[in-house]
């Protein structure tokens, strides 16, 4: 699980700025929220420009480099922050695995090349290596001197947690895999004016051939009933049939044509949703750009059932914003270069009837 992540340099961040999920406080209720003492679900709120969809995309640089999964082809247009173009952006993170806890760092140029990058579990070195200088690495890694000098130059920008996985067999369980399996497994995505996403598949993909293909057409009208209380009559698809139909009065129409854009954006969701199987740590921006703020709600609701990962979403609307939903340490606020929950905004004991949201709109939350 991802325990705490901080970045500095990026974007809109000229100073550090730290995400710490690993002090939950001790309430009773929504207790889904926090696995092995670890925040497992939450919500980002913060003004427009207070950098909650950059922060995202920042948490998410580490699988640009780990991984081979899709991102955006610029994704480093403006990457560093522009008033210190020639300052490197450093990326921390801190993930827990079992009984290992690993810390990561790198910082790279505005072009993405890794200036440096260093691993430590359980707070000892694994390897550290920095331009101009030695690598170090720990004698769980026995290299020979050409080697050791190439990777301290490392001119074709490998990174070390890559050469490491593909040079020496280890067992199933080792940290390193641990590592790989969690990166590959992350995704970010968000539903505006496009559609985008990093991490967990490979390419982009057509919804309604998806939908078709694995026979999920029952399935999905069900969601949209569920979620939105949406009724749509499906047409069964025929052999080859690679768009989705619904019936009107005996005529068939495509649902494309007929869907809202909050519609449109559920059908983006539910596709997410059954990758989520296999993911370790979801992001979603704004997730509910085009909901009612009830169907918001429910989609959380529908969200935050899911053990298997970590999931997290930005937002504007306060409505979630209450202990029905989730729990005052798991509403973080962004503003000013800082992120903190709600139990950390004020010196209130924040309890269960209370109406946070109310508290929140009366401004009794300063970071």
């Amino acid at each position: 699980m991802l325990v705490k992540f901080a970045v500095t340099n990026y974007r809109g961040f000229a100073q550090r700025i730290e995400w710490d999920l690993s002090k939950p406080s001790n309430y009773s209720f929504n207790t889904f929220a926090i696995k092995n003492g670890i925040i497992k679900n939450g919500i980002l709120y913060g003004p427009n420009g207070s950098g909650k969809s950059n922060f995202a995309l920042s948490l998410f640089d580490i699988v640009n480099h780990l991984s081979q999964r899709w991102r955006p082809s610029d994704y480093y247009n403006n990457f560093v922050f522009a008033g210190k173009p020639t300052s490197l952006v450093s990326f921390e993170y801190t993930f827990r695995f079992g009984q290992d806890e690993l810390y990561y760092t790198y910082k790279k140029g505005f072009t993405g090349i890794i200036r440096s990058e260093k691993l430590l579990v359980n707070g000892n070195l694994v390897f550290s290596r920095t331009e101009g200088t030695q690598l170090e690495l720990s004698s769980e890694y026995p290299i020979d001197s050409a080697v050791r000098s190439n990777l301290s130059d490392n001119v074709n920008n490998v990174s070390i947690v890559n050469f490491l996985l593909a040079t020496y067999p280890l067992p199933a369980n080792h940290y390193l895999f641990r590592l790989q399996e969690f990166v590959n497994s992350m995704l970010w995505f968000r539903c505006l004016e496009q559609r985008e996403f990093i991490g967990l598949v490979s390419a982009p993909i057509n919804l309604d051939e998806y939908i078709i293909k694995e026979g999920l057409v029952k399935d999905f009208s069900s969601f949209l009933q569920r979620v939105s209380e949406q009724t749509f009559n499906f047409v069964t698809p025929a052999k080859g049939d690679r768009v989705l139909q619904c019936i009107f009065n005996s005529n068939k129409v495509t649902f494309d044509s007929i869907a809202s854009t909050g519609t449109h954006s559920l059908m983006l969701l539910y596709y997410w949703i059954k990758q989520m199987s296999g993911a370790s740590f979801v992001f979603i921006d704004e997730f509910d750009a085009f909901y009612h703020y009830d169907l918001s709600y429910k989609v959380c609701k529908e969200l935050f059932l899911l053990d298997n990962c970590q999931i997290f979403t930005s937002s504007h609307n306060t409505y979630l914003m209450t202990n029905d939903l989730l729990r005052p340490d798991c509403n973080f606020i962004i503003n000013n270069n800082k992120i903190k929950p709600l139990t950390d905004c004020t010196d209130k004991e924040l309890r269960f009837g209370h109406n946070i949201e109310k508290l929140f709109r009366g401004k009794a939350f300063t970071l």
